[in-house]
C-alpha cells in the first residue's frame, strides 16, 4: 500500500500518512482531518476504526487467529497455565521457571482481602445478582488500597495490577457465597490460581471440596481463553475510563459494567439457555429452520462473532475440554450432545456457511461451566475473572503511552438547529 492515503473533500484533496504494524491491516492515521478540513468520520460501533496503537493481543477474524504477544491461543490454552498467560500479557514475555514461581508467589500473598471489605457485602441485598455485587466491590477497592491508585507511579501501577488480578476470584468467589447464603472461604496459599478459586467457590465448612484435576484444568482454560481479546466493548471502556486518569480499581469496575451486557459477557448464558431451550438433538431442524425465518425472533446464539468471520479458536478448545469434564463428572448431559449436533449440522448448511456462522467460545463455555456446578448468574463473573488480566495488561499499556489522550469521541449531529428560548407562558 502506498505510504498515503489520498482523501478528497470537495474541491480540495488531502494526504494522510499510511500505518503498518507488525502484522495486520494498515492504518490511515487521520488525526489531522478535522483540524485540516473541518469534517468528521462517521464510524457507528468503530467496525473500521483503530482507537490505539497495542502490542498484547492480535486478532485475524477471517483466518481464525488469535494471537496473545505472538503466541496462538491454542498452543497456550494446551501448554501454558494461566498464570504464565498472565505473566506474558503483563510482561512482554513468557517467564522462565523462576520468576513465573516468583510471579505466582507474588499473586498468592495479594489473593486476601481487607477483612473490612467482607462487611460491604451485607450492603448488598440477599439476592442481588453476582455481577451487581462484584462491580460495586471492585470499585470499593480504592478506597481500601490508598498506596496503589497513583497512576503515574509504574510501581504502584503494577501493585495495584497485582492485586487486582490476586483478589478477583477471591471477591468473585465471595459474591457467589453470598448469593446462596453460604459463609466466605478464605484464600489457600498452597493451591493453584484456578484451584483455590474453585476451593472458596465450592468448599463449605462441614466438608472441604476436593479439587478434581481435570476440572482444574478446563477451568484454567476457560480463563486463558478469556483473558484478553483485543479492543473489545468492555476494554475499550476500561481504556476509555483510564484516559481521564481515573484509578485503576474504578477502571476495571468501568470495565466489568460494560462486560455484564448480554451482547458481551452475556453471551455463554444465552448458549447455555438456547441448548436448553432445543432440548435434544432431533428438535435442532426444527430451531435451525427458525433461525432461518427473518420473521421469528428465535436466534442460534454462541455462533458468529463480530471479530471472527471463521471457526473461533477458542471454541475449538473448549470443544473437546467439554467432553473431558462431562465424562470424568460422569455426567451424560443431553446438552453437549444438542451442542456437537448442533455444531456439525450447522457447519454443513449452505444458510450458516454463507453467513459465516461459526461456533465462538460461548457455544461451549456454558456447558462447561454448567456441568462443574457454577449457576448461569455466575457465568459473566467468571469472565469477569479472567479477563481482569487483559484490562490491567491494556490499561498499562495505555498509561505508558506518552502520546495517549483522555478519549473524546466525535458525533454526527442530527438535533435541532440553534433556537431562541421561548418562556413557559408563550409556549
Amino acid at each position: 500500500m502506498a505510504d498515503t492515503a489520498k482523501f478528497e473533500l470537495g474541491a480540495k484533496g488531502f494526504e494522510y500518512p499510511v500505518l503498518t504494524g507488525s502484522t495486520g491491516p494498515d492504518v490511515v492515521d487521520i488525526r489531522r482531518l478535522y483540524a485540516q478540513t473541518g469534517a468528521f468520520t462517521y464510524d457507528p460501533g468503530f467496525t473500521s476504526t483503530a482507537s490505539c496503537e497495542s502490542k498484547i493481543t492480535y486478532i485475524d477474524g477471517d483466518a481464525g487467529i488469535l494471537l496473545h504477544r505472538g503466541y496462538p491461543i491454542d498452543q497456550l490454552a494446551e501448554q501454558s497455565t494461566f498464570m504464565e498467560v498472565a505473566y506474558l500479557l503483563l510482561n512482554g514475555e513468557l517467564p522462565d521457571g523462576t520468576t513465573l514461581e516468583e510471579f505466582k508467589t507474588t499473586i498468592t500473598r495479594h489473593t486476601m482481602v481487607n477483612e473490612q471489605l467482607a462487611t460491604f457485602f451485607r450492603g448488598f441485598r440477599r439476592d442481588a445478582h453476582p455481577m451487581a455485587i462484584l462491580c460495586g466491590v471492585v470499585g470499593a477497592l480504592s478506597a481500601f488500597y490508598h498506596d496503589s491508585t497513583d497512576i503515574m507511579d509504574p510501581q504502584q501501577r503494577m501493585i495495584a495490577s497485582h492485586r487486582l488480578i490476586a483478589k478477583m476470584p477471591t471477591i468473585a468467589a465471595m459474591a457467589y457465597k453470598y448469593s446462596v447464603g453460604q459463609p466466605f472461604v478464605y484464600p489457600r496459599n498452597d493451591l493453584s490460581y484456578t484451584a483455590n478459586f474453585l476451593r472458596m467457590t465450592f468448599s463449605v465448612p462441614a466438608e472441604e471440596y476436593e479439587v478434581d484435576p481435570v476440572v482444574e484444568a478446563a477451568m484454567d482454560k476457560i480463563f486463558i481463553l478469556h483473558a484478553d481479546h483485543e479492543q473489545n466493548a468492555s476494554t475499550s471502556t476500561v481504556r476509555l475510563a483510564g484516559s481521564s486518569g481515573a484509578n485503576p480499581f474504578a477502571c476495571i469496575a468501568a470495565g466489568i459494567a460494560c462486560l455484564w451486557g448480554p451482547a458481551h459477557g452475556g453471551a455463554n448464558e444465552a448458549a447455555l439457555n438456547m441448548l436448553r431451550e432445543i432440548g435434544t438433538p432431533d428438535r435442532i431442524p426444527e430451531y435451525i429452520a427458525r433461525a432461518k425465518n427473518k420473521d421469528d425472533p428465535f436466534r442460534l446464539m454462541g455462533f458468529g462473532h463480530r471479530v471472527y468471520k471463521n471457526f473461533d479458536p477458542r471454541a475449538k478448545v473448549l470443544s473437546k475440554a467439554a467432553g473431558e469434564v462431562l465424562e470424568k463428572l460422569g455426567r451424560n448431559d443431553p446438552v453437549l450432545d444438542t451442542a456437537r449436533e448442533l455444531e456439525r449440522i450447522a457447519l454443513e448448511d449452505p444458510y450458516f456457511i454463507d453467513k459465516k456462522l461459526y461456533p465462538n467460545v460461548d457455544f461451549y463455555s456454558g456447558v462447561i461451566l454448567s456441568a462443574i456446578g457454577f449457576p448461569t448468574t455466575m457465568f459473566t463473573v467468571l469472565f469477569a475473572l479472567a479477563r481482569t488480566t487483559g484490562w490491567v495488561a491494556q490499561w498499562n499499556e495505555m498509561i505508558a503511552d506518552p502520546e495517549q489522550k483522555i478519549g473524546r469521541p466525535r458525533q454526527l449531529y442530527t438535533g435541532a438547529t440553534q433556537r431562541d428560548y421561548t418562556p413557559v407562558a408563550s409556549r
